[in-house]
């Protein structure tokens, strides 16, 4: 199933589940049920307008966008993070007062509801493990969240069954909203190096420079930089100086296989005579930009 199919898929699944817990979040008196409800109504926003941002990633490349539209799952991704730190933060805020205050819940209600919602959510989250985008990483991460909160729920239906410790109910939800604080931070911050073009996850620089050195038809390579548009599609261009001699096609030939073993496809490969013309290709560079 295509990843823009996956995230309408995961939009009307919150959106859905939204609405049911904040009926009976009210129903059964839990501020767990209702801080999530509010967590996936905030969700469902803004998967459906990130949707819209993967859409926009499959088209191709054009006179505007010459690299392509890749990078707008990236923003999808990125907003997702947002609204999930946001909507813990709020979780947080609510239910700080409710420890010293807590309500007593309706623990059969709950219980029956956490298992129509622990069903949903593993489909969910499968759906979304399937996909290899940033966007349906981050999209799996928000299933796991959800997953998470519901067994807690059936957990603690069960506990109130036998006793009256509604402090739980607060108590647990803040440290739910801790945990994804946590990793919506991670994953938002690995989506911003993506952005900021650092270096891909997997690939050690310094190591491909030093295995492209080894071609016995390479004087030196002057230039490596490597990059990734979306986590996936990985893009480099490389200077590189032939020996005497050599032939510079084959040279490029095979700088190209070496690099594609990384998972590099989009490749610029140029030459340059010595460091010395390099350099001042650079400083010609430079000029123009700070003109």
């Amino acid at each position: 199933m295509s990843t823009h199919k996956n995230i309408w898929i995961a939009c009307c699944l919150n959106l859905g589940f939204a609405i049911l817990e904040a009926v009976f979040g009210v129903l059964f008196h839990s501020s767990l049920i209702l801080a999530d409800a509010v967590h996936d109504a905030g969700d469902a926003l803004a998967i459906g307008l990130s949707a819209l941002f993967e859409s926009y990633a499959r088209k191709k490349a054009d006179d505007r966008y010459t690299l392509g539209y890749k990078r707008y799952s990236l923003l999808g991704a990125l907003l997702v993070s947002i609204i999930l730190i946001t909507g813990s933060l709020f979780v947080i805020r609510e239910n700080i007062p409710k420890l010293l205050a807590p309500e007593k819940v309706d623990h059969q209600g709950m219980f029956v509801l956490a298992l129509c919602a622990i069903a949903v959510n593993l489909v969910g989250k499968w759906m979304m493990e399937k996909g290899h985008s940033q966007h349906e990483k981050i999209l799996s991460l928000h299933f796991l969240e959800d997953l998470l909160g519901w067994l807690l729920v059936l957990v603690l239906s069960a506990i109130f069954q036998w006793t009256d410790w509604y402090i739980l109910d607060p108590l647990f939800s803040l440290l739910i909203a801790g945990f994804i604080s946590y990793k919506a931070l991670g994953q938002f911050w690995e989506n911003i190096e993506l952005v900021l073009e650092a270096t891909p996850k997997g690939i050690n620089r310094e190591k491909l420079a030093q295995e492209l050195e080894t071609i016995s038809a390479l004087e030196a390579v002057l230039q490596l930089q490597v990059w990734t548009l979306d986590g996936l599609e990985h893009c480099a261009m490389v200077h590189i100086q032939v020996k005497d001699g050599e032939d510079m096609r084959e040279s490029k030939r095979l700088v190209r296989i070496r690099l594609q073993d990384y998972g590099i496809r989009q490749i610029s490969i140029e030459c340059d005579s010595s460091s010395t013309t390099h350099g001042s290709h650079e400083q010609v560079s430079e000029n123009i930009l700070n003109n």
